[in-house]
């Protein structure tokens, strides 16, 4: 099929092709007559990809061929939206509201641009055609009038409210959380039309919220009876015929070093120190693809979740508990299915040679990371003697992550130092605190491991030159390193050299550790870069800097780790015909696309929760002051972010000792009379003035002793 599509796209790129009807492309192509029904089937197929463009007139042709753009629709709050272009090195088109047509947040679309990039500005355009729409179900709130009622979307980027006849009201009561199925969509002056298809409960019910986000990103929270039923036909016993195919590993000492709350315990580590002072490391990862079969239910079922979605209050597994925290996971003390990768690495951090095998190992400890970083950098007492076999191995894992780190550090590989938040809950789930997360010693151990091993796994791939699943990281894009840089300088900051090299993004991430402006920094670094995917095609890690990364260690809870496994087990028994190739490639291209997709829908989901449960927190400290540090300016306000990672904004328009204006080329507030001046990096004290729960929002004023601050400074 994909070797159809490329032959159809590479007829229509030529020079001399016009745009033709079906039946004269079947004649072009000389297509059979027993093909032909497949042949409208691919071309519908490039036509919902975008990568075909159908006339009014019925003809078929390129997008590009005709000035036109095809992308994916990223909606604003105030109306207007974005296209952003399939094709990465053409910049994002700009949609006045009027330019919409109907189209909404993620629908697939085709656009004509209407004004071109002018003195740096993007260029405008309008959505001709809508391929593929992203939101048939929305949540949202229901707000009820005589005549009729409308769902105010929960999802910021749908601007336009959901018109509800009176006759599907379904009994849904005011501020009620509902979804609501589209059934006509949006047009000029025209919103879109639905039903109520589920009362989900009003807003301060206890979970309505968390439910609702879980609804709105289409999370499946519960699996089929077909799945169900058939976990419960799987055997964890270990049958004799397993023990004959598999390298017995129940000798070698290993752990597993978790979060003291995990369940799903998909990757354990061993580590012997050979007589020349070499590491020989192992890492040892649940063969989850022994008990999944492909085209299986449970198979079907993990490919539409894509990844285990951790909520602050629960977790969502792409596997049901009784696999991901019963029979997959590695538990201590039982005979457990593996496919380990076992490295020979030298003291410079280089991989002396590797083997890669399926396992039946038996886990020693199951540790966690407060543990064995007491062990190693306290030397606890009690916990020393309870594992006191194990501590040699600790200390020599301290090592060998010390040595895999620096040689990480050598050749360029970015590390943001951005702190994560955890929010703790009673029992009643309502948030009680809002604390950093320690990044400790035994943290930087998993770390380091799971990385070299994934890199071995990549590379060893790469070279027998067969179809594998990737995870790519591209090079920056030449305008957003000028437009970093442009913010950069106003900092006093630069990226030097041409172009981009990790090692210069390390620089200046090394540079301000520690300072003011650390985090702002790292996050507009980290927004110019490209986002991490999934792909069959090898591009390499700009990240990390390394030529080949996969994602092998976690199968319970990735897709991609999982078909990593099968791709593995298939090579390294019987090998790959050349006639398998295309159609290998075609279907790894396909899963590649859902886990990418999957995964962003899960982190975009998690920050929601994270967020959600942030502003409850602050809702209960309203009208107590903060310290923090201007973290964002805009024309519109100042970001500020407290200690404990939360962040609120003060808007300008609560600046009432001066009139402030925005300077975009000094990148501050500066009072017109006072000439007072509000900078990235200043130290402030805030009152938390309002936190909104229902738009995730929390509003800070300036405290009196901060106004002061800054009025001593100016003298």
């Amino acid at each position: 099929m994909l070797e159809r599509k490329n032959k159809i796209l590479q007829f229509m790129s030529e020079h001399k092709y016009k745009p033709l009807v079906i039946e004269e492309l079947i004649s072009m192509l000389d297509v059979p007559l027993e093909d032909i029904d497949l042949f409208r089937s691919i071309l519908d197929e490039l036509i919902e990809e975008g990568k075909l463009f159908k006339t009014h007139k019925n003809r078929y042709c390129i997008p590009e061929r005709m000035g036109l753009i095809s992308g994916r629709v990223q909606g604003n709050e105030r109306g207007y939206a974005f296209v952003v272009p399939n094709d990465k090195e053409i910049r994002d088109i700009f949609i006045p509201a009027e330019f919409l047509n109907g189209g909404m947040h993620n629908d697939k679309v085709i656009a004509r641009i209407n004004k071109s990039v002018i003195a740096g500005k993007r260029a405008e355009g309008e959505i001709l055609r809508i391929l593929k729409r992203a939101n048939e179900a929305l949540v949202g709130r229901f707000e009820k009038s005589n005549y009729f009622g409308f769902v105010v979307p929960d999802n910021k980027k749908i601007s336009g409210d959901i018109f509800i006849p009176k006759d599907k009201f379904m009994g849904v009561k005011n501020d009620q959380k509902v979804i609501v199925k589209i059934t006509k969509w949006p047009g000029k002056r025209r919103n879109p039309e639905g039903v109520i298809t589920e009362i989900l409960g009003y807003e301060d019910e206890r979970g309505i919220e968390v439910k609702s986000v879980i609804k709105q990103y289409d999370i499946k929270d519960e699996f089929p009876q077909s799945v169900i039923d058939e976990v419960k036909a799987i055997s964890p016993d270990i049958s004799e015929s397993d023990f004959e195919k598999r390298k017995d590993l129940r000798d070698l000492n290993m752990v597993t070093i978790d979060g003291a709350d995990a369940k799903d315990l998909d990757d354990a580590v061993s580590l012997e120190v050979l007589p020349d002072e070499t590491y020989r490391l192992g890492v040892h990862i649940a063969d989850v693809s022994h008990y999944i079969k492909e085209n299986s239910e449970l198979d079907k079922e993990a490919f539409e979740r894509g990844t285990s979605v951790y909520f602050v209050d629960r977790v969502i597994p792409m596997l049901p508990k009784e696999l991901s925290n019963g029979i997959c996971s590695l538990n201590p003390k039982i005979n457990r299915l593996a496919f380990s990768v076992i490295m020979n690495i030298d003291k410079n951090g280089k991989v002396l040679k590797h083997d890669i095998f399926e396992s039946i190992i038996n886990i020693n400890e199951r540790m966690t990371y407060d543990d064995v970083t007491e062990i190693i950098k306290n030397s606890d007492e009690k916990l020393l003697k309870r594992y006191d076999y194990l501590d040699n191995d600790f200390r020599n894992m301290e090592k060998l992550a010390s040595i895999l780190r620096k040689k990480r550090t050598r050749r360029g590989a970015i590390d943001f130092n951005f702190d994560e938040a955890k929010v703790l809950l009673d029992d009643n789930d309502k948030p009680i605190d809002v604390i950093k997360c320690n990044h400790d010693i035994a943290n930087n151990i998993i770390e380091e491991f799971m990385l070299v091993c994934n890199e071995t796994v990549a590379e060893h791939f790469h070279w027998m030159n067969v179809p594998f699943v990737y995870r790519i990281h591209e090079n920056p894009e030449d305008e957003k390193i000028e437009n970093l840089n442009k913010f950069l300088m106003k900092l006093g900051h630069k990226i030097k050299g041409n172009g981009m090299h990790p090692k210069a993004v390390q620089g200046l991430i090394e540079k301000v550790k520690g300072t003011n402006e650390e985090r702002v920094i790292s996050t507009i670094v980290l927004r110019s870069l490209q986002k991490a995917r999934y792909s069959n095609v090898n591009k390499g890690h700009f990240g990390l800097s390394t030529d080949y990364y996969s994602h092998f260690t976690s199968p319970i809870r990735r897709y991609p780790d999982l078909i990593i496994h099968r791709l593995m087990k298939k090579y390294l028994s019987k090998g790959i015909k050349n006639s398998e190739i295309e159609k290998l490639n075609e279907n790894l291209n396909k899963i590649t696309y859902q886990c990418s997709e999957r995964e962003k829908t899960a982190e975009e989901a998690e920050r929601d929760i994270e967020d959600l449960k942030k502003v409850e927190f602050m809702k209960s400290k309203e009208g107590m002051v903060f310290d923090g540090i201007i973290s964002n300016i805009t024309s519109f306000g100042m970001f500020v972010e407290l200690d404990n990672t939360i962040e609120g904004m003060i808007r300008l328009s609560s600046l009432t000792d001066d009139y402030y204006i925005y300077s975009e080329e000094n990148f501050c507030l500066q009072g017109e009379l006072t000439n007072k001046i509000y900078k990235i990096g200043d130290s402030l004290k805030v009152i938390n003035a309002k936190s909104d729960i229902v738009n995730r929002r929390i509003d800070f004023v300036l405290d009196d002793k901060s106004i002061k601050k800054h009025k001593k400074n100016r003298k």
